[in-house]
């Protein structure tokens, strides 16, 4: 049964849901789309977040992303649909996602480097950081996302 919403997500403080909407878009700028799509998706289901899988699936597709890959997104670890740099990546994903659980594992982030420079790393910290944000703000007010609800 789906619960009902808690508090809308722009009843969130103002000023700190503007700095999210900043690094968002920040952080946006430093990290190509597709692969942004992937980490947001891949943490999302991770974490079962319905309102950001919904969300990220809708933009992804909307930048062409195709419908095969965020349909075999849970097992990328056996499809030859993605790239070795984006196996890499969604590797470092998952470690934050469930960081507890993996400590971010030296070979995850071993992994990272011929792919990545230094830089990048860091700019896929805050991606994988800032969507499981995002899922956890989602999840605790029980946000239902609406098609085309951010549509600008």
């Amino acid at each position: 049964m789906v619960e009902a919403t808690r508090f809308k997500l722009t009843d969130m403080p103002p000023e700190a849901y503007r700095h999210l909407l900043e690094m968002e878009g920040l952080i946006a700028r430093h990290v190509e789309p597709a692969l942004y799509n992937l980490i947001k998706l891949r943490a999302s289901q991770i974490n079962g977040c319905a309102f950001c899988l919904a969300m990220h699936t809708e933009q992804a597709l909307k930048q062409g992303e195709k419908p095969e890959r965020m349909t075999s997104l849970d097992a990328w670890q056996e499809s030859p649909l993605y790239s070795d740099r984006e196996r890499a990546a969604l590797a470092w994903t998952e470690e934050l996602t469930l960081i507890a659980d993996s400590g971010a594992s030296r070979e995850a982030f071993e992994g990272l480097k011929p792919h990545f420079k230094d830089e990048e790393i860091a700019w896929l910290i805050l991606a994988a950081v800032q969507i499981n944000c995002w899922n956890r703000i989602a999840i605790s007010t029980r946000a239902q996302y609406q098609p085309g609800m951010f549509a600008h």
